[in-house]
């Protein structure tokens, strides 16, 4: 019998280690083809982009907020792996009849080892989970000391628009941010994700650089110029939005990224 607790502290019991894996979380989704589990997964979301091959071989089952639980449904899986802040929680609580839902809650560097340590566990993966945390951690101390020497920046991360939404406090993409030395403006902000509005975004912190990700909003120019009418010569800077707020192995890949943005201020 294996007896592994979710990052929300439910336990799971299963027989064996589950062969049959649904993953609703589009970077979960990455984590487990490079942990080697592209054969056990059979279901995942529209918006699981990487690796994008995986949007032909396998049943996609519509976007995270909105999941065909009826075709999901028909394709037995031992696990389902949901995210209560990017799955809507009528839906985990629908899918809990179909088979074992595992949480994650990725906050933090350290809540990403222990989810790729958890997976580890869950799935007989133990060698390669080793493999990719110490990627991870040699990785994270070589962004550190790149950045030691680098001038800190007040920084706004703009995630949505109607309304205009940024991250905040308790998000992955803080965490990053605050890895870069970028101070985020917003990061008092009780909500993970407030509404702002943007005429006062002075007075709010006025923020030197202006952070407009590919996801889950596709920025576009008009959105720079409207942002960029109300700060006080505020750099707009066009990001790659997975690399601000995946985690999982994912994050190997934002730290060169990262990289080359310090190089571009």
């Amino acid at each position: 019998m294996l007896v592994v607790k979710d990052q929300l502290g439910r336990e799971h019991h299963f027989e064996q280690s589950p062969t049959r894996i649904v993953s609703l979380v589009p970077a979960v989704t990455e984590t487990l083809f490079d942990l080697g589990l592209e054969d056990q997964l059979v279901g995942i979301t529209s918006a699981c982009m990487h690796p994008y091959h995986l949007r032909v071989t396998k049943e996609t089952l519509g976007e995270p907020q909105a999941i065909d639980v009826e075709q999901l449904k028909l394709l037995l899986p031992d696990i389902i792996i949901a995210c209560p802040r990017e799955n809507s929680l009528e839906t985990i609580e629908r899918l809990r009849a179909v088979s074992s839902v595992w949480l994650v809650d990725v906050r933090t560097m350290d809540h990403n080892i222990q989810l790729i340590e958890l997976f580890g566990q869950l799935f007989n993966k133990r060698t390669e989970a080793r493999k990719w945390i110490d990627k991870i951690q040699f990785g994270q101390r070589d962004l550190m000391d790149f950045v030691s020497d680098k001038p800190s920046f007040k920084v706004a991360y703009f995630v949505g628009k109607d309304p205009f939404v940024v991250a905040g406090e308790g998000t992955f993409i803080q965490e990053l941010l605050a890895l870069n030395k970028f101070e985020n403006v917003y990061a008092t902000r009780i909500e993970p994700y407030p509404e702002v509005e943007i005429r006062k975004i002075r007075i709010q912190g006025d923020p030197e650089l202006v952070f407009l990700p590919t996801l889950p909003y596709a920025f576009q120019e008009e959105d720079a110029f409207e942002i960029g009418r109300f700060t006080h010569h505020g750099k707009t800077i066009f990001v790659e939005g997975e690399m601000f707020s995946w985690y999982g192995t994912r994050v190997c890949k934002a730290f060169d990224y990262f990289k080359q943005i310090h190089n571009r201020l």
